[in-house]
């Protein structure tokens, strides 16, 4: 069991902190209350015992904190005085929160060095202080960085390169030739540089294109498990820096996606689409191929983008939820809808030839 003191849980906060740089607009943690309380885990408010550290995020559930039987709690200031316990005093409890999950994870730390099971090609660069599961295969000239992880029946394909602090889950597949930069998360079953939908039909059949491009991702991304990124047709699929992607999401050949984007579950992008930095896809977006669009935009869930966007703000299609009635009814009112404008511009012409007959009375 990990056990912390509150006085060591907000140091690691503000080395933290430090640790960022002196950009951060963040305020260092205050301790206010026993400084030796004994921290034991994160837990929410409703479910929180004595020894465990809880967080208030917004200022609407206040009055949970009359009922929490959490030890201590990660607050603002402007709350602080509804707590009666001790607290970790900050700007922002949901950030602090996020960071002491990395602290207080059971399984972060694993065993170091090469499992003997493991296939790794004597022309593969392995770094300093990996660790490489059972099963895993490293082909000719691959390059594993310092310090990564391969959890366990990993392939990592020819000339493919792992940068440093990278986390790889179960079962998943880097194909050859692919780059990811230093401390990228991938989680089990992700297929990173498969083979393009690429084919071209000649003669009522399809025939192959091999794809010839690679996959590049860039620092601090996160792939969910069981995502696919396939490799380019001829240039390469692109994944920036800090780009946060989550389970079950297809990405085509030739994709380009601009930094600290992120994608939710069950979205599809289609081939040689350029997405830019900072978007929000929502769950299930559909994005057709060959657009482009722009820096900031938010795609709502479900959406289908058919066309390029080349203004920052948020965006949907598709309908609202209803009963089932209301939405029957609503689906044959929609499939007459040329017949309603045609009768609606009828109507417009007949109130005009009235108009005019009244007018010449």
């Amino acid at each position: 069991m990990i056990s912390l003191t509150l006085r060591e849980v907000a140091q690691h906060l503000n080395q933290q902190m430090i640790d960022r740089g002196p950009d951060s607009k963040s305020v260092p943690a205050v301790i206010s209350g026993d400084s030796e309380l004994v921290i034991t885990g994160l837990a929410s408010l409703s479910n929180a015992e004595s020894s465990h550290l809880s967080f208030l995020a917004n200022s609407q559930y206040r009055a949970q904190l009359k009922n929490t039987a959490a030890g201590a709690m990660l607050i603002t200031p402007a709350d602080r005085d509804e707590f009666n316990g001790s607290a970790i005093v900050v700007s922002d409890p949901y950030f602090a929160f996020a960071q002491l999950t990395h602290l207080f994870d059971p399984f972060a730390e694993v065993e170091r060095g090469i499992h003997p099971t493991a296939v790794i090609s004597d022309r593969a660069v392995i770094g300093k202080n990996v660790s490489i599961g059972a099963f895993v295969v490293v082909e000719d000239d691959a390059k594993v960085g310092d310090g990564t992880v391969l959890i366990s029946s990993i392939h990592i394909g020819r000339e493919s390169i792992v940068g440093a602090d990278c986390w790889i889950g179960h079962g998943a597949t880097i194909h050859h030739g692919c780059r990811l930069g230093d401390r990228v998360r991938i989680h089990a079953g992700a297929v990173i540089g498969a083979e393009g939908f690429g084919f071209a039909p000649y003669k009522g059949q399809w025939h192959r294109i091999v794809q010839l491009g690679r996959v590049i991702i860039g620092n601090d991304v996160r792939i969910g498990a069981n995502t696919t990124i396939d490799r380019g047709a001829l240039d390469d699929t692109i994944i920036g820096e800090g780009v946060i992607i989550d389970n079950l999401v297809q990405i085509a050949h030739n994709v380009q996606i601009g930094a600290h984007t992120a994608i939710a579950a069950s979205t599809a992008i289609a081939g040689s689409t350029k997405i830019g930095a900072h978007c929000i896809l929502g769950g299930l977006v559909g994005v057709a191929g060959h657009l482009e669009i722009t820096d900031r935009v938010q795609i709502t869930a479900m959406s289908m983008i058919t066309r390029s966007i080349k203004e920052s703000g948020s965006y949907s299609s598709g309908s609202a939820f209803e009963k089932t009635t209301d939405w029957r009814k609503n689906a044959v009112r929609v499939r007459h809808l040329g017949e309603t404008a045609a009768q609606i511009k009828e109507l417009q012409l007949a109130l005009k030839r009235l108009e005019l007959q009244l007018g010449n009375q």
